[in-house]
């Protein structure tokens, strides 16, 4: 029977987990990414931001303040995912209707005023209209509703001048006037005292103002 010499031992095997157990962790993150983010949007919608206390948020979704820390660095960190989920379910809501038109100038019409209902949730002023800006700064802020909105508005701009369907080819500053004004007439709508109508007269003088630059 061959000796092994003193010295020499047997390679060890690194430890790898397997499949199933990928699978289950990679679950159990998700889960907890998801539970933090409901439960966050939840108190930054109710409180703002500045209230919103993350030790009330973490006992809430049933985790420690490592796995928020470990998952999104802060809380400014979480309140960047939560305000990207806001931005992303509002320009979703502003495609699908304007993709329901037939017409390009209707969809132009349709999609402002989907941006308007959806901004007239008072969840989503908090988050998106009010602490976005003041928590993360302009400059980001801006690069987020870039990314998710303004350009939707951009592109179609584009089609509806290539179609001498504009009195204006200058397309670019017209979607970042009209994002600001859309914006602006969204916070108005929420404002305490306001008329019961607000929605709707910001809506009538949204339309009144896109058909006078109809060509």
């Amino acid at each position: 029977m061959e000796k092994k010499s003193p010295g020499t031992a047997a390679p060890k095997r690194t430890a790898r987990a397997g499949a199933p157990e990928r699978i289950a962790r990679a679950t159990q993150r998700d889960a907890t990414i998801s539970r933090l983010l409901a439960v966050a949007r939840a108190g930054f919608a109710e409180h703002g931001y500045a209230a919103a206390a993350t030790e009330e948020m973490v006992h809430a979704a049933g985790v420690t303040r490592g796995a928020l820390y470990h998952h999104f660095g802060s809380k400014e960190g979480l309140f960047r995912a939560v305000l990207k989920q806001v931005h992303a379910e509002v320009a979703e809501r502003v495609g699908a209707a304007a993709q329901a038109e037939p017409d390009d100038w209707e969809a132009l019409l349709a999609g402002c005023r989907a941006f308007l209902s959806a901004a007239n949730d008072p969840a989503t002023q908090q988050i998106m209209l009010i602490d976005g800006p003041a928590v993360l700064g302009w400059s980001e802020w801006r690069q987020m509703d870039e990314e998710h909105s303004l350009h939707l508005l951009r592109d179609h701009l584009d089609l509806l001048a290539g179609q001498g369907k504009l009195r204006t080819r200058r397309t670019e500053p017209l979607a970042h006037l009209l994002s600001g004004a859309m914006n602006e007439l969204a916070l108005w709508v929420a404002q305490p005292g306001g008329s019961g109508d607000a929605l709707a007269e910001a809506t009538a003088a949204l339309e009144e103002t896109l058909n006078g630059l109809r060509a």
